[in-house]
């Protein structure tokens, strides 16, 4: 409203001129043609990786199907027993469910009664992951949401008949946490990969009617930030239609601006081409990649998916996995772990402590790790391993060991006249000196055991250091 007595003027030429030239600025931008990517490895792998994915720096990986039925031996029973005939699988069977048997009648057994998909996302969300990874389809073919081209071995037709993808998709993005979607290419048993298989892969009848539409009808009905392909190693890219498949993600998807995808594209991809590198499972670099990677591990040391005969001592320590996160940051990696709930939808209570644990750890360490960089020195071999990361001009010292005499020895940092050290989760500034032989000399805080900020790896923040 104009305040009383005022009288409206129309614009200045000036004004008109400015808001003509705004308007012919963006329309050029817009008549600019975006990047198109070609569907080969050159132009694929010259594409960005969107900023969020080295941003989020650690994500919950979770193993879930139709194998957390029987939940014994790993998520590849059905492999492990009627595969490969392993003695153990079948003696297991013969034991434990009547003759005749299959694997399919596992199916129904998979009811997912107690998955309620809120406390899921809100159990990841206290855990500190800024992204989570779901099996929409293990190497068993049995697909987590009604794909279009699975009859009778989706989660909507068999055991829980919901669409579970959908429902914990749902619930993540209400707590602005990034969802990726895990897809197997190959199906181990499936008659129409076995007589490609046959053919020795010069058909691609499953690829066309099973592979890709899956992975299309995935990226249409859920949007997915990641995809985490796997199952790629029995046969070349060529074979999968992997590149044209990532043209089109890239240029024409409802996701192709935000996207990130891993390497296991086709058996010469690993660790060479795609977006990110997986290499292997529970890769560990000994220095820093030139590329963005990933290291995927497990809570339970011998499986990726819940099994019934886990053990204690086959689940990781809290410190390890605190450890192995510092590790994988320090080296530029993002770090996904996993965990396999149970044929019900529970998270057993073991995996939630140890989630629990890392999410406190995070809650005072976190800024040490999220939207960190690698520093110029990424660790010092010494007693206490010491980790690196850095953002912006601050320096982070993530020590594993508390040293004895209480002070803690830095080589490589090199100090100035406005060099600041704190710890993080303590109040006020830490005190220091200098040796010409050994460095940086910091005294730790003298706290009672429950007044330190964290059980394992205290973080020290430097400002003002080369």
């Amino acid at each position: 409203m104009r305040a009383p007595g005022k009288r409206w003027r129309p614009a200045g030429p000036a004004l008109w001129l400015l808001l003509l030239l705004l308007g012919a600025t963006e329309s050029v931008r817009r008549a600019q043609p975006l990047r198109r990517y070609t569907p080969d490895w050159p132009s694929l792998d010259s594409r960005p990786l969107p900023s969020w994915f080295d941003e989020a720096k650690f994500g919950v990986f979770i193993h879930w199907g139709v194998f957390s039925v029987p939940a014994w031996g790993s998520e590849w029973f059905w492999w492990n027993w009627q595969g490969e005939g392993r003695p153990q699988y079948q003696r297991f069977m013969r034991d434990n469910y009547p003759p005749g048997f299959s694997y399919a009648d596992f199916g129904p057994q998979f009811t997912a009664r107690f998955f309620h998909p809120e406390e899921w996302a809100d159990l990841f969300q206290a855990a500190g992951a800024k992204y989570v990874v779901l099996t929409t389809k293990h190497h068993e073919g049995f697909t987590n949401w009604p794909s279009p081209v699975s009859w009778n071995w989706n989660s909507k037709d068999v055991g829980p008949h919901r669409d579970l993808v959908g429902e914990l998709g749902t619930a993540l993005r209400k707590r602005n946490i990034r969802y990726g979607l895990y897809h197997s290419l190959l199906e181990w048993f499936h008659p129409l990969y076995l007589l490609d298989k046959k053919n020795g892969f010069k058909t691609q009848y499953f690829v066309g009617a099973k592979t890709m539409p899956e992975l299309y009808d995935l990226v249409n009905s859920y949007k997915p930030d990641l995809i985490w392909s796997d199952g790629e190693w029995e046969c070349p890219d060529t074979y999968w239609n992997s590149t044209n498949f990532l043209s089109w993600l890239y240029n024409d998807s409802p996701v192709k601006d935000e996207v990130v995808v891993n390497d296991r594209w086709g058996q010469n991809c690993s660790c060479h081409h795609g977006g990110y590198y997986n290499c292997k499972d529970k890769f560990k670099p000994q220095s820093l990649p030139d590329h963005k990677w990933e290291m995927c591990t497990s809570i339970d040391k011998f499986s990726w998916g819940y099994r019934r005969d886990m053990a204690m001592s086959d689940v990781t320590e809290e410190s390890e996995i605190i450890s192995e996160l510092v590790q994988t940051v320090s080296l530029g990696g993002n770090y996904l772990l996993n965990i396999g709930p149970t044929k019900d939808g529970l998270i057993v209570p073991i995996f939630q402590e140890r989630l629990l644990a890392l999410g406190k750890w995070l809650s005072i360490n976190g800024e040490a790790i999220y939207a960190s960089k690698p520093w110029r020195v990424q660790w010092e071999k010494n007693t206490t391993s010491v980790w690196y990361t850095s953002k912006g001009s601050a320096v982070y010292a993530i020590f594993l060991h508390w040293p004895e005499n209480g002070v803690l020895n830095l080589e490589s940092p090199i100090t100035t006249s406005t060099t600041k050290i704190m710890m993080l989760g303590i109040q006020g500034d830490l005190k220091w000196s200098t040796d010409p032989d050994k460095g940086l000399l910091i005294s730790l805080p003298q706290l009672p055991p429950s007044a330190v900020p964290a059980e394992f790896a205290w973080t020290i923040k430097l400002t003002g250091v080369k």
